[in-house]
């Protein structure tokens, strides 16, 4: 029989969708407040991979995965994603209409996890109306993470894969650092 443990903070992250700079100014600024500091950002890339957010959102949509410096609890998961939804209305437009899409994840050794209110023959329900889904798992051989076949095609993206395996080293630094 095994025995429980707790398991290991995780790294969270959110990818950011965004067609305005100072949308994605204020959505970090608030992020920052409400989790901590932020430590690392991937390169803006035109998000050009599917159209499925430009009906809402419009066109020009830009893809920027950022990180936050301090270590969550895996079991906060659920809470972030409920909050990235009350921030995304918040920084809605008149219409009603989203501005920027803010998707939270979370980061392990083997794994990078997204939360989603989607539930789907893949994702897992993790707690108030939430699901996840493993996304990329790590490729020891290849020293890098690898898509699965349901990964979203910008999370296939060599700027998303680069991204994540430099991740991977900044969580790797910080638990060594963890009391």
């Amino acid at each position: 029989m095994g025995e429980e443990r707790k398991p290991q903070k995780v790294k969270l992250f959110f990818g950011l969708l965004f067609s305005e700079h100072k949308i994605l100014l204020a959505a970090e600024k608030r992020l920052s407040h409400d989790y901590g500091e932020i430590d690392s950002r991937s390169p803006i890339a035109p998000f050009d991979k599917t159209h499925y957010y430009e009906r809402e959102m419009g066109g020009g949509l830009l893809r920027q995965f950022i990180s936050i410096a301090p270590l969550m609890d895996i079991g906060e998961l659920p809470s972030v994603k409920i909050q990235t939804n009350i921030l995304e209305k918040l920084f809605a437009d008149p219409h009603g209409n989203r501005r920027i899409n803010i998707d939270p994840g979370y980061l392990v050794f083997s794994k990078v996890v997204l939360a989603t209110t989607k539930d789907y023959n893949h994702r897992l329900h993790i707690g108030d109306n939430m699901y996840a889904e493993a996304t990329l798992h790590y490729k020891g051989e290849d020293k890098s993470f690898a898509p699965w076949e349901w990964t979203y095609p910008d999370y296939r993206d060599k700027m998303a894969i680069d991204f994540f395996n430099n991740l991977r080293t900044l969580y790797k630094e910080q638990l060594r650092n963890e009391p």
